[in-house]
């Protein structure tokens, strides 16, 4: 069984790296999400016994005094930092400018759907899952479209 430091890579892409104890996640060691986001934890036989999610623009995520996109603030973290784009004009998603969606896609927040298929693939494209009916429509009711028509700023000549 794995004993010591290191790293292991879960199926998902997912890529544990810390102590290990007789084949367990034990002590200090953190789960590195291929999206970019990482969780830090102290582990206790597989289990965290107490630990921190990071998103992968940094920001951090806490169970006591959550303010982020809450129903008061409706800001992405980029506005919160950076400050929010003139009147008229909208940021769509956290990342701007948004990720470009394959056509007949979704965008279902950690990657793209296609409602043909019912496949949900990552932003680069590798096989996640497939979606349930439920999953389906609420990507269908929920999420942003190819399609969606985006009006872009122009500057009064």
């Amino acid at each position: 069984r794995m004993e010591g430091q290191g790293s292991y890579t879960l199926p998902t892409g997912t890529e544990y790296r810390g102590a290990l104890r007789d084949g367990m996640f034990e002590g200090e060691g953190e789960l590195l999400f291929p999206h970019g986001g990482r969780y830090r934890a102290v582990w206790h036989r597989g289990v965290p016994a107490q630990g921190k999610y990071t998103f992968a623009d940094g920001l951090e995520y806490k169970d006591k005094k959550w303010h982020y996109c809450d129903g008061y603030d409706r800001r992405f973290y980029t506005e919160i930092c950076s400050g929010l784009k003139p009147a008229g004009i909208s940021q769509l998603t956290n990342l701007d400018p948004p990720r470009k969606i394959p056509e007949g896609c979704y965008d279902c927040g950690n990657g793209f759907y296609n409602p043909e298929t019912r496949v949900i693939v990552d932003y680069k494209l590798r096989f996640l899952r497939n979606a349930d009916d439920d999953e389906h429509e609420w990507i269908i009711q929920t999420c942003r479209k190819a399609w969606d028509e985006t009006i872009e700023h122009k500057p009064k000549a």
